[in-house]
This record gives structure tokens, sequence and C-alpha cells, in this order.
């Protein structure tokens, strides 16, 4: 097959601007947690699509791009910024403004360094107008040499069919990299970890979410039955974090489990039976140690 190409492709952008749904959106599948709360992704999540005629894209979805402020920061931003040179497209994603802010400078800086064809994605044009659109294409083109810029919205899927193609038009031919069944290489009890940290963080408070860690302790299907038990540990930082977890009466821990249990249920495609416990781990985010325990590994 001389016309089928395949190759690697990162999402960067600053935190909470969208690339997680439009990774999801593009896959049709939910695979990155989605969440209002910057710092959402913390590991390099690898998804795949494939198009039997055209080829195979393997998307690397990155932490955000930022200045970091202990060691968990640091780890996130040094996967992010690593991830550039060796892949064969860049998606950067902003907001749709005609001001560059200082965390976008960041980024353009980090792309002068890389020879990395880098398609500007203007996401969620959804919310302004569109004559504005055409005034934030041209303050972009004016800061950086970009393959290509497409204004689209993750959310609802606008102009989002556009870009796959525009992506395969700068990847190399060759065979796929995976069968094309595959749709991540995350492990499902990185998965389930993840969605269960993305309950926790839509349901809590602003002060929780950033310190929580979520271990898997237990994942075993039942002898002869079509159902998973789960036990796993939401990680805290504080023991008043704690009591915000658990909630009056273990309210907040029953809406963050059967949140997570329903989606858990749709990935695995069986029944599950989920316990989940709350420790406190205190400073866990500094501690090189912890960190690699709850899965963030320097590759």
């Amino acid at each position: 097959m001389k016309s089928f190409k395949s190759g690697f492709v990162t999402l960067i952008g600053r935190p909470n601007v969208g690339k997680s749904t439009l990774m999801n959106h593009l896959i049709g599948q939910k695979i990155a947690i989605t969440s209002k709360k910057p710092q959402t992704t913390r590991n390099r999540i690898q998804t795949v699509y494939t198009d039997e005629e055209k080829g195979q894209i393997v998307f690397l979805d990155t932490p955000g791009i930022h200045k970091a402020k202990n060691k968990l920061g640091e780890y996130m931003v040094n996967v992010a910024e690593h991830t550039l040179s060796e892949v064969d497209v860049v998606l950067w994603l902003v907001e749709p403004s005609n001001f560059i802010g200082a965390g976008e400078q960041h980024i353009i800086e980090q792309l002068k360094k890389t020879t990395t064809p880098v398609i500007l994605i203007i996401n969620k044009v959804d919310t302004v107008k569109r004559e504005e659109v055409l005034a934030y294409i041209d303050t972009y083109r004016k800061v950086y040499d970009f393959a290509e810029i497409v204004p689209l919205s993750a959310l609802r899927g606008e102009n989002t069919e556009i870009l796959t193609d525009l992506i395969f038009k700068y990847l190399p031919y060759g065979p796929m990299f995976y069968d094309e069944d595959t749709i991540t290489d995350q492990p499902e009890r990185q998965i389930v970890a993840e969605l269960i940290r993305e309950k926790s963080l839509h349901a809590l408070e602003e002060e929780v979410p950033h310190g929580i860690a979520v271990a898997i302790d237990r994942m075993k299907k039942r002898k002869g039955q079509p159902i998973m038990d789960i036990d796993a540990t939401i990680i805290c930082e504080r023991d008043s974090h704690k009591g915000i977890i658990i909630g009056k009466g273990g309210s907040m821990l029953k809406k963050i489990g059967s949140n997570a249990r329903y989606e858990i249920e749709r990935l695995l495609d069986c029944k599950v039976n989920l316990k989940l416990w709350v420790k406190v781990k205190k400073d866990w985010r500094d501690s090189d140690f912890l960190l690699k325990n709850f899965g963030y590994k320097e590759e």
C-alpha cells in the first residue's frame, strides 16, 4: 500500500484549552479525561485513529505546557516539551483571542526550536463571531510560520473532519504502528484510575482536586460471572481534604463512586463492583517515590 501514511501527532496548548475534548471527538471514544480544572491530563496519553484507506494517526495528548511549581509540575512540562521534536506533526490549540499572552509566547519559543510542522487550531470558535475569527488568524499568522491554521469547535465537532485530512497531508508514508482495532495503549487499570480521578474532579470543590491521585489496589474479574471487582484508593494531601472527599455521611464518596462506575462499565463492557477508600499522603506531589507509585514515570 504505497498510499498508506502513518505517524505521531502531539496536541499541545495551555491547560484547559480543549485538547482532551478534541482528541475524544476525533477518536470517537472517551479516553482522555476532561474537566474544567487545569492539569487534568498528567501523563502522555496515546490514542490511535485509523482510516483504512488513508492511514493511521497516533495521537499523544500531553499535559499542558506551563511554568512548573512542584515536582509533578516539572515532570508534566518536561513530558510536553520533549514530545515536540519526536513527532511528525504538532497540533497547537489556542482560544479565540487577539491577545497572545505569556503562556502562548512560551510555547512559541519552544516551537521555534523544532522543525516539526505545526498546525494551529483556534478552538471554541462557537463562542465568538465569525468575522472575529479572521482577525485571530491574522494575529497568530504574524508570530509563527504555521503549516496550517484551522478554526474549529471541539465541543460541537465543527470543522473537525478537515483536521484529520490536513494531518495526513504532513505524515510520512508507512505501515501501521498498531492493528486497526487498537484505540489506546493505556492499560485498562490506568484508564480506570483516570476515570475515578475525573469524577472526583467534577464533584469536588476548587481547593482539593489538584492534590489527588488514584491508585487501583485490585481489579479482578469474578470467576464465572461478568462482573469486575475494583478496589481503588483516592489519595489526597490533607486531613481536611479527606473529609471533603468522603462528604457528609459518605455522600460525596458515594457520588464519585456511582459516577465513575457508570463510565467504567461503559469502558469495560461489563458490570462493575467499585469500592473506594480515601487516604492522606502529605506532599505526594513532591515525592519522586510516590509520583512513580501513582504512574507518573519518566520515560
